[in-house]
């Protein structure tokens, strides 16, 4: 057994980031598009994601700072145009949403290098991925820089004004989450799929 005082016995945050992505796990994916002022999108897989607010409704995911201390250009564009769309990553796009994890130059379009149709979203200027069975369209409620070091993140707090989901989906009350089908990250090329469940009843 070890035991880490990170105050005395400083790990790198390549030994950080790795006990962190290996235990902290599944982690649902937020896959975002945004847009910058001249109307160029993006859009890129986040796996540190999750709800953080039901009533305002919020997601919060977020991007890390690459070796070189650069801003992904999720947070540029929402500097510059403070929306986006949440996607949930799920089996049928796997592919596709792998294939925008690319470095790519801030003027190129994962869009096409990704071969998906944009869609517009209700109530935000930037585009949804037209076959995503779920979509959240956000407004920026938020960012929270935790420094400018290497893979310091920028927790995003992304405020839900529209949502899209396929009507086979959603019966009104539950989402069927065997057409869904979501995947989770774990640690490095690895992801999981929901295949193997169980349910326990919560106590009263």
């Amino acid at each position: 057994m070890s035991d880490y005082l990170l105050d005395e016995t400083p790990l790198s945050p390549g030994v950080v980031y790795r006990l962190l992505s290996g235990s902290i796990c599944p982690r649902p994916i937020a896959w975002v598009s945004t847009q910058d002022a001249r109307g160029n999108a993006n859009l890129a897989p986040f796996s540190f994601f999750n709800v953080a607010s039901v009533n305002p409704p919020v997601l919060a995911f977020s991007p890390l700072l690459n070796g070189k201390s650069e801003l992904k250009d999720t947070v540029r564009n929402l500097n510059e145009v403070p929306e986006c769309v949440v996607h949930v990553g799920s089996e049928g796009l796997i592919e596709a949403l792998n294939a925008t994890s690319a470095s790519l130059p801030p003027d190129d379009d994962e869009f096409t290098l990704a071969g998906l149709e944009k869609a517009d979203m209700p109530g935000v200027s930037v585009p949804r991925i037209a076959s995503a069975p779920v979509a959240f369209g956000c407004r920026l409620y938020d960012m929270i820089r935790f420094g400018d070091q290497p893979l310091a993140g920028t927790l995003v707090l992304a405020q839900v004004v529209s949502i899209h989901i396929d009507d086979a989906l959603w019966d009104g009350r539950h989402v069927d989450m065997d057409l869904l089908k979501p995947v989770g990250r774990l640690a490095g090329s690895d992801y999981i799929r929901i295949s193997d469940r169980f349910a326990i009843e919560r106590p009263a």
